[in-house]
């Protein structure tokens, strides 16, 4: 048994030198052969303008683009459409040039009251409309109503709109409409001098509620005292001092 252990360790031996020497002879060879691989070259006289264009697809002129509407099939998005709560509909146009959007953006501040009537009860739309008309206000952008500066109708001061959705006043069947209410709101900076145009809409508030017999309520649904629109006008104040450091 040792000798056959001794036979079979030298023949295991012998196996593997061999393979080690025929791997050593196959390196070898292959560094004793010439690199025959040939670098690709490039003729410029073998190719002619028209064998170099022809391969390629035929360029159309541009054509122009048309508008196309978007999902809800609106073209335009200046529609007086608008639904209550999209805060954004009624502060301002959503479209922003390329160069405004450049600018540094400037944090706006939103002033929200209400009127309601009192009780369960409801106003008239047609008295409400006559009422805001009677105080200067004009029905226009959106379908609500706005205090305007001057005479451009996009320099709004403050506006009203209705607390049924979607917020806009149907003049075509106003005398059937029953209103809860209606909020009234401004957003700074303004045309104006927040502080002024505050106290104008202070002015223009408490005569509508005289004149319609309501109530009127903070944004949080309290009653307006006069503590709270001195803190309200206050407030105006300092956000217009830190728009002027900035």
């Amino acid at each position: 048994m040792d000798e056959l252990r001794v036979i079979l360790l030298l023949v295991g031996i012998g196996v593997v030198g061999l393979v080690y020497w025929h791997s050593r002879r196959q390196a070898r060879r292959r560094n004793s052969q010439p690199d025959l691989r040939l670098e690709p070259a490039f003729d410029e006289s073998d190719v002619s303008a028209d064998d170099d264009t022809a391969s390629l697809p035929e360029l159309e002129a541009d054509e122009p683009v048309t508008a196309v509407s978007d999902e809800y099939g609106y073209e335009d998005e200046d529609d007086d459409d608008i639904r209550l709560g999209e805060t954004r509909d009624f502060v301002g146009d959503s479209e922003e040039s390329a160069e405004t959007a450049e600018q540094p953006q400037i944090e706006q501040k939103i002033i929200t009251l209400r009127l309601v009537a009192r009780g369960d009860g409801h106003f008239n739309g047609e008295q409400v409309v006559l009422a805001l008309r009677g105080l200067g206000l004009r029905h226009g952008k959106f379908g609500i109503f706005h205090r305007v500066e001057g005479t451009d109708d996009e320099s709004i001061v403050f506006s009203v709109a209705s607390l049924v959705e979607p917020g806009t006043f149907d003049l075509t069947n106003i005398r059937e409409q029953e209103l809860p209410g209606v909020s009234m709101f401004m957003v700074l900076p303004g045309p104006k001098d927040g502080a002024e145009a505050f106290d104008e809409m202070m002015e223009t508030a408490r005569a509508l509620t005289d004149s319609l017999n309501g109530e009127l309520l903070d944004e949080a649904g309290s009653t307006m005292s006069v503590q709270r629109e001195r803190f309200l006008r206050e407030e105006i104040i300092q956000y217009q001092h830190g728009l002027a450091v900035s």
